[in-house]
């Protein structure tokens, strides 16, 4: 694999020069104070985490409308890190298919030491280019697909093995590293095509980058999954109409989703529900006065976009056109 083993030998220099292994001033005297000020102390570093998000929107604003780019294409998102990079992956992966139904292969998580990682740690598996770009191999990736690389340090040779493997393949990859601040791009901004690099600073406990860097990755890997299923249509207005009311729980949520879609009892959109067999149909059934097979023709001709398929049935779907 061209250029890994120069990668990685780039990736191992000194880890304490790295803003996110930095003594934190702030927090130097954490141990001797009260528990309520310790409390405030962390919660005050955590108030931090938002304006370094913010900062790299337009970033991840570039990745999202990448990514759902590919998506229609057939394309998949895969997550790729280690430790706690790679739980957090893995942990927003496996979070989309209830929430948004889609197929489990369309967000993949790739932790360094597989799945016995995620409960016992293998931070050493971290070491190792060639397993970054092994773990990936079997998914056969495309120039649909996007490799997304997790670590707060920006250099852990395993996510770098797996962005050249992805190079290699053409697929997209992008690096989410908190690696801002040190003046320059990290390892894997400089490899990847697109970057996000987080300004988090010093941890509260140094270099537990599980603490903010930690936290600031949680809400970039939320946006991003988030982002894509608007943009490719799995919400309407600000309702989950991709789920699915596979029990009782998400039968109620469902029902008050196609409720509040069509303005209605929710008595009655358990019936749309029961007569659609899914929310979009639903809503399409009550809002059109159309019956399922009708709502489905709309969803098909539209992508499942329930926006696109309310504006063409109204022009010519509803009875009596």
């Amino acid at each position: 694999m061209t250029g890994i083993s120069e990668t990685a030998k780039k990736a191992e220099e000194s880890l304490g020069a790295l803003p996110t292994e930095a003594p934190n001033p702030r927090t130097a005297g954490i141990d001797r104070l009260a528990t309520i000020e310790m409390l405030r102390l962390i919660n005050d570093e955590d108030a931090l985490v938002a304006g370094a998000v913010r900062a790299e929107l337009e970033s991840v604003a570039a990745v999202v409308d990448a990514v759902a780019e590919r998506f229609g294409r057939g394309g998949r998102l895969f997550y790729v890190g280690a430790g706690t990079s790679g739980r957090l992956g893995v942990l927003d992966a496996s979070e989309c298919p209830p929430t948004f139904s889609v197929e489990p292969g369309l967000f993949v998580g790739v932790i360094a030491g597989g799945d016995a990682a995620l409960r016992r740690s293998s931070e050493a598996s971290e070491d190792s280019p060639a397993a970054g770009a092994a773990d990936l191999e079997p998914y056969g990736l495309t120039a649909n697909d996007t490799v997304l690389g997790i670590a707060a340090s920006g250099r852990t040779p395993y996510v770098l093995g797996a962005l050249g493997y992805a190079i290699e393949c053409g697929a997209l990859t992008v690096a989410l590293t908190c690696a801002g601040g040190a003046g320059r791009p990290s390892r894997m901004a400089s490899l990847a095509e697109l970057a996000i690099e987080m300004t988090t600073g010093p941890e509260v406990l140094t270099g537990s980058t599980r603490l903010k860097a930690g936290t600031a990755t949680k809400l970039v890997l939320n946006m991003i999954s988030t982002g894509v299923m608007i943009r490719t249509g799995a919400v309407f207005g600000n309702l989950m109409v991709n789920v699915q009311p596979t029990n009782a729980k998400l039968r109620d949520r469902a029902e008050r989703i196609v409720a509040a879609a069509c303005g209605c009892s929710q008595e009655l959109a358990a019936s749309l529900l029961e007569a659609g067999g899914g929310v979009k149909a639903a809503v399409l059934m009550g809002l059109l006065e159309v019956d399922r097979a009708a709502a489905e023709r709309l969803l098909g001709r539209c992508g499942g976009r329930l926006g696109d398929a309310l504006t063409g049935g109204r022009a010519a779907d509803r009875p009596g056109r």
